[in-house]
């Protein structure tokens, strides 16, 4: 009950929190209630690319945030890729539950390893048009059970919420955009068609859809198709659902 009892105390005080300073200084608070060492509030998108794009709160090492945008690991980290899977608070050993594990996941955990971050929980965030978002809390030592997770899954939405409300509206201008037509583009080339296919399906020719992809490519700087998408991917402008073709 004591441990319910201080994360509500927290989620109170974070609903009313009014500046990124207070809000450092809670996620602080809530990290030394948990034991840990680190946090990080983030939305899910290419900090690198469009910088003023979405959220991000942390007090990771320096080294690992940088090494973690230049190399553009948030595609192909598989806590992220769990926390579009779920919609509770998880600990990270538990990721396989939602998210089959792939050849890369063990390099870019060992990255994070390298730079003091061993072990941890999160919290998912979907809101409704933005890209996905998450609250973490990481160990350089030991780290977190299952006791931590109803208070961290009651004090992390409330956390993420406070970041939109202070962050306010992200200006427009600085999100890569596409045309309808190119949107349409791009998920077919992520669902695996070639441009005639493309071309076949929506009516236009290859050379078309050749245009469009360039001009697409161009918008997010992306070297290739596979690129393009999943740089519009991580930033919310298509989605998993729309390759699916649910």
């Amino acid at each position: 009950m004591f441990i319910l009892d201080a994360a509500s105390e927290l989620a109170i005080d974070v609903m009313t929190v009014r500046t990124e300073a207070g809000l450092l200084d809670l996620m602080g608070a809530a990290a030394a209630r948990l034991g840990c060492d680190y946090f990080a509030l983030s939305h899910h998108v290419d900090f690198l690319l469009s910088p003023r794009q979405g959220i991000r709160v942390h007090n990771y090492p320096d080294s690992w945030a940088r090494r973690f945008d230049e190399q553009r690991l948030g595609p192909s980290d598989p806590i992220h890729r769990a926390s579009q899977r779920t919609s509770a608070a998880f600990l990270w050993q538990e990721a396989p539950r939602w998210t089959p594990v792939r050849a890369g996941d063990d390099l870019v955990l060992g990255e994070a390893r390298r730079h003091g971050i061993r072990d941890g929980l999160t919290i998912p965030s979907h809101v409704p048009g933005e890209a996905h978002g998450s609250v973490s809390f990481a160990w350089h030592r030991g780290g977190p059970t299952v006791r931590d997770l109803p208070f961290a899954g009651m004090f992390g939405p409330f956390a993420f919420e406070a970041a939109r409300q202070i962050a306010g509206p992200v200006p427009e201008a600085n999100r890569p955009r596409l045309t309808d037509r190119q949107r349409d583009i791009v998920i077919w080339a992520a669902r695996g068609k070639s441009d005639w296919a493309i071309g076949q399906i929506l009516a236009l020719r290859p050379g078309t859809v050749v245009e469009h992809l360039r001009n697409a490519r161009g918008r997010y700087d992306a070297p290739s198709r596979t690129v393009l998408a999943i740089r519009a991917l991580w930033d919310g402008t298509i989605s998993f659902t729309d390759i699916a073709g649910r």
